[in-house]
């Protein structure tokens, strides 16, 4: 099946700079939502878009009124100049599949995952479109600030063939944002990076509020807000430069009372405990600022799996500095 012909005034996406974009978007969770919402601020236009059930279309009419709510396929009968997927990672495939058919030459189909890359739309590339990852990266909660931090000059890694490379310079242009390409190969180490250290992090968090009140502690956020910003800060800032603590002093003591004080009230945060503070021995001994027999002795206190003497490429400084 050929793809559908083009209305008239049809211009081919990234063409004219200064025209504004006709886009679909197909997903209008936390996600698509924000991200049609910036692209409309920026002067692209909304024709269509869809999503699953009634929350999604109540989205669709507040944050693009006046556009009709529908389904993938017919959504991508509305000939964008650029189609935004903006679906689950497990779901890209099959919508991917399923809008193939009504897309050609001169559109191009872009999607917000940051695990894959433009591997995914092979079914539109074969159809003559151009394909395009675009992934913000920052949290979504489905809030207004959601908005404000898409827009804030966050970074975009961006995976992108050819015909669709200038498009993807325009969009993170018109979001404020910056390029980071990342290479098809890479997608998964990149994303994995990401959902460690922010993903992750919120779970730590969490755990860590969780042990404060069983310790009696009324207001967790509000002590643990100004130390664990710092830290965050000065990681980024000065990577390995920035470990404190017990485990980067290799104060043996300190560690097992915690380990056994856990265990006696929070048995469901001890594995990750014992397993971050094997890690972290590990890497202030990479750094040079815990000896190695002493943290083999934290490693050997706390249970870690991993043993092995450190490599100093484990080392990082922080910020752009080499890893």
């Amino acid at each position: 099946m050929s793809a559908s012909p083009r209305p008239p005034g049809f211009v081919p996406a990234g063409t004219d700079p200064a025209a504004p974009l006709r886009l679909a978007v197909v997903g209008v969770g936390r996600v698509g939502a924000a991200v049609g919402a910036a692209l409309v601020a920026a002067g692209h236009r909304v024709i269509a878009a869809c999503g699953s059930g009634p929350t999604s279309m109540a989205r669709v009419a507040s944050v693009f009124p006046g556009v009709a709510f529908s389904d993938p396929v017919a959504v991508a009968r509305q000939h964008p100049e650029l189609l935004l997927l903006a679906v689950p990672d497990d779901a890209l495939p099959s919508v991917a599949a399923a809008v193939a058919d009504h897309v050609g030459p001169g559109q191009v189909v872009a999607h917000l995952s940051g695990a894959s890359g433009t591997g995914v739309l092979a079914p539109v590339v074969a159809r003559g479109a151009g394909a395009l990852a675009l992934h913000p990266v920052m949290t979504f909660t489905g809030g207004p600030a959601d908005l404000t931090r898409l827009t804030a000059g966050i970074s975009f890694g961006v995976t992108a063939d050819g015909a669709a490379a200038p498009l993807a310079g325009r969009l993170v242009a018109d979001l404020g944002g910056r390029i980071e390409w990342v290479a098809e190969a890479d997608r998964p180490l990149y994303h994995a990076a990401i959902a460690h250290g922010v993903n992750h992090l919120v779970t730590l968090v969490n755990d860590a509020m969780d042990v404060l009140r069983t310790a009696g502690v009324a207001d967790p956020a509000a002590l643990l807000r100004p130390i664990a910003s710092a830290a965050l800060d000065n990681a980024l800032a000065s990577g390995d430069a920035a470990l404190t603590g017990p485990v980067s002093r290799g104060d043996l003591g300190t560690v097992g009372g915690h380990t056994a004080a856990l265990a006696a009230a929070a048995g469901q945060v001890t594995p990750a405990y014992r397993a971050l503070a094997g890690r972290t021995a590990r890497r202030a001994a990479a750094a040079g600022r815990l000896p190695w027999p002493v943290a083999e002795a934290v490693a050997e206190m706390v249970g870690a799996d991993d043993t092995t003497p450190p490599a100093r490429a484990d080392v990082s400084t922080g910020g752009s500095g080499p890893r």
